[in-house]
């Protein structure tokens, strides 16, 4: 299955000169833990770096810096690691692993941006397609002793 069919297509976006208090605000009006910083271009936003909710913690309010004076750009996550809206679930997982990252914007073959995913996504798309096969597992048997009954 391809990643392009579990990953959440309304992106929370902004750009790199945006406020941090505004991604933060944005944070909170959309109930996510990320925002992707995106340049505009003719052909589509293009991802150019990730500010997560932990970035703005770490880098500012840890320090006891004032973070009005910073910016998405100050504080994102630069080249953000993407994966390609065909890769598969396994393959998005190793980038995942390999870049030690929760989310990822997921891009289409021109780089344009064309979703996010995050770990929980793909652990809530794994649980529903195991609960699918638990009831198959479950169900088969009775299924099967009652055609055994009907002959």
């Amino acid at each position: 299955m391809p990643i392009s069919e579990c990953c959440n297509l309304d992106v929370v976006r902004c750009d790199a000169d945006t406020p941090v208090q505004d991604v933060a605000a944005l944070m909170r009006r959309h109930h996510v833990g990320a925002v992707v910083v995106v340049e505009e271009q003719p052909r589509g936003c293009m991802p150019v770096g990730i500010v997560t909710d932990r970035d703005i913690v770490i880098e500012s309010l840890a320090l006891g810096a004032d973070a009005t004076v910073f910016t998405a750009g100050d504080m994102m996550t630069s080249p953000v690691a993407t994966v390609n809206e065909r890769e598969g679930i396994v393959e998005t997982l190793q980038h995942m692993r390999e870049h030690k990252v929760r989310r990822m914007p997921v891009v289409r073959a021109d780089g344009t941006l064309y979703g996010l995913v995050s770990a929980d996504d793909i652990v809530s798309m794994l649980s529903m397609e195991l609960s699918l096969l638990t009831g198959t597992i479950v169900e088969q048997p009775h299924t099967e002793q009652q055609r055994r009954r009907a002959l």
